[in-house]
């Protein structure tokens, strides 16, 4: 299994994890196999594998928290050698050694973002070379998605648009890693795949199965659409951030260590 790669989707939900998801899949990925299915949230699928859903939702039950808990009080508690972590990371391993064999792995819940010191850890410990893609949607989208799905409110929506945009961000610094437009992704799957293969160093352009794609991926994905000006204050700073870096075509964009560091402080205070 060494240096055979896994490939997280970390970030937002509702920012289109679950279509980039599929896109991988599609284009060699592998998927474990038991999955979420449709509903009447996603109604083409999530691609997320239930045993990694109900292990997180139990570890941060246990916790107190939950991935509607929009502060950062879990993260600043949890430490490599509390005897929690070290049991969910090795739960963690024995997920990754039942996983089916491939290519890449593609790993895609959205709870994972919460914790994802341990679930990038054990990753590696599991022997796989390990990288993220970090989708990006408008906050103000993001927001729309979640009322109409969980009826939240935007002060919410929009504190976990944040949390989890900035918690993915600054797990993943020292990663190879890939930021992707969600909308980008609907108009031109075929040039984001180029980007997402050139940045993680995989052949998926080689393995797309265009038919099966173009018909997975439809306007009809991208239900909420923001209006002229998205978010204003950190999460309007953080959007076009992230936004700069997910539209660079010649190589990856690194957005400010600083200000992200300054705008995950304020968030956390």
């Amino acid at each position: 299994m060494t240096g055979r790669k896994v490939v997280f989707v970390l970030g937002m939900g509702r920012s289109g994890t679950s279509a980039i998801a599929r896109v991988l899949s599609l284009c060699g990925g592998s998927l474990p196999e038991r999955l979420l299915g449709p509903n009447q949230g996603n109604l083409r699928g999530h691609w997320e594998p239930l045993d990694a859903l109900e292990l997180n939702e139990s570890f941060l039950a246990d916790f107190g928290s939950s991935w509607y808990d929009p502060s950062l009080g879990l993260q600043a508690r949890l430490a490599p050698d509390d005897p929690a972590c070290v049991l969910l990371a090795r739960r963690i391993g024995a997920l990754f050694a039942s996983w089916p064999d491939g290519d890449f792995l593609v790993v895609k819940e959205p709870r994972i973002t919460a914790l994802a010191g341990i679930w990038l850890d054990a990753a590696r410990r599991a022997g796989f070379a390990v990288t993220v893609l970090i989708p990006v949607r408008d906050p103000v989208e993001a927001a729309a998605s979640l009322a109409a799905r969980d009826g939240l409110g935007a002060e919410l929506s929009l504190a976990l648009w944040l949390k989890y945009n900035l918690v993915a961000e600054r797990a993943s610094r020292s990663l190879p890693r890939v930021f992707v437009s969600y909308p980008a992704l609907l108009e031109d799957w075929r040039g984001q795949i180029g980007r997402i293969g050139a940045a993680l160093s995989l052949d998926l352009a080689a393995q797309a199965n265009g038919a099966e794609i173009e018909a997975f991926l439809s306007a009809a994905l991208h239900r909420q659409r923001g209006g002229a000006e998205t978010a204003g204050g950190d999460a309007g700073r953080l959007y076009r951030m992230l936004l700069e870096a997910a539209q660079s075509a010649a190589g990856p964009v690194v957005p400010d260590p600083a200000e992200l560091d300054a705008m995950f402080t304020r968030f956390g205070r």
